[in-house]
């Protein structure tokens, strides 16, 4: 059966109808999902699995591949990936975010092709890229850093206050949104190096904001990662989507696909990756 989440909001005189309607779930297969990116050449899903505990030690992550259907296509492991978290593709290249480095692989063979040490890394987190420049930035988030990896050379974005246990990362317009662990959604503007703040209010019990997508409507899905996903408009204002914290269901690092109007939300400790309809 299908579950519909309807959410009205209010602006002006006007009533909008946001729905989210339930339309998958995947089987247990998936250990641990951290985080879901979508390949438009492939038209899969790559689910970046840390397959146990989120410790240094974990050297038993991998990747699985997944159709828009929710079924497992392959598992890639490549051995030595440790407790992978973030992930961003450029090209044919997937870059996914270890404990301590930037592990680049072939989307199409699984092959490792390359693996990057930062610097004095404490655990890295989410990864965005740029595309266009073949610019891929990694949140740090112990260290309470940004880097960026850029023809095969990594350098410091930003460092220390105000980022607490950053963890998100959206890429946009020579900008980055981050995700602070105290729950501010901060926007970086990459030129001019100005930091300013998007909106509050997204952290609980010392866990803040995991996935940023953009919502192909000016605004942002956002997640907490104890279990809330937000809707944030381009002025700050958000509203609360879902709410699984009850049910111990997290909302990690999700993806959205607006030409499809799916949102996939991978789950972490409940092991399987949810698929969303969204209706404006």
């Amino acid at each position: 059966m299908k579950k519909l989440l309807i959410l009205i909001t209010l602006v002006g005189n006007q009533t909008f109808a946001q729905k989210l309607e339930k339309i998958w779930e995947t089987d247990t297969t998936i250990a641990t999902p951290e985080s879901v990116l979508y390949d438009k050449k492939q038209n899969c899903l790559f689910v970046s699995c840390i397959n146990g505990t989120s410790v240094a030690e974990n050297q038993n992550s991998f990747v699985a591949k997944i159709g828009l259907d929710g079924k497992i296509q392959t598992l890639i492991f490549t051995g030595g990936l440790n407790a992978i978290k973030g992930m961003g593709l450029i090209d044919d290249k997937l870059y996914v975010a270890g404990f301590f480095a930037i592990t680049e692989i072939d989307s199409k063979t699984g092959k490792i092709l390359g693996k990057y040490d930062v610097p004095e890394a404490k655990m890295l987190n989410d990864i965005t890229v740029d595309e266009k420049t073949k610019t891929v930035y990694v949140t740090d988030m112990r260290s309470n850093r940004i880097w960026k990896l850029k023809d095969s050379k990594l350098e410091k974005v930003l460092d220390g206050n105000p980022l607490i246990n950053p963890n998100g990362l959206f890429y946009e317009n020579n900008s980055l949104l981050i995700g602070n662990g105290d729950g501010v959604l901060y926007r970086l503007n990459l030129k001019e190096k100005q930091l300013s703040k998007v909106a509050e209010g997204m952290a609980r019990e010392g866990r803040g904001i995991d996935g940023i997508e953009a919502d192909g409507k000016s605004g942002y899905f956002v997640t907490e990662w104890l279990g809330k996903l937000w809707s944030v408009a381009a002025n700050g204002n958000k509203t609360l989507l879902v709410d699984s914290m009850a049910e111990k269901i997290n909302t990690a690092d999700i993806e959205y696909i607006p030409s499809k109007k799916l949102l996939l939300v991978p789950t972490f400790f409940k092991n399987k990756v949810m698929a969303y309809r969204v209706i404006f």
